[in-house]
């Protein structure tokens, strides 16, 4: 089961476009890698090198 974490400042900040983009701080706390290709991974996943066409 996968914890739920309370946001907290530092956490995310709002793109432009009105996105909320989680900072390594936050994936950090939250203690997994989703392998989603998240712009700040602070576990090196990088969804580019899984398409192998």
């Amino acid at each position: 089961m996968k914890k739920i974490v309370p946001l907290e400042e530092g956490d995310y900040y709002l793109t432009p476009e009105g996105y909320r983009c989680f900072t390594a701080q936050y994936l950090l706390k939250r203690g997994y890698c989703c392998e989603s290709g998240c712009r700040h991974c602070p576990y090196g996943f990088d969804k580019k090198k899984l398409n192998t066409n």
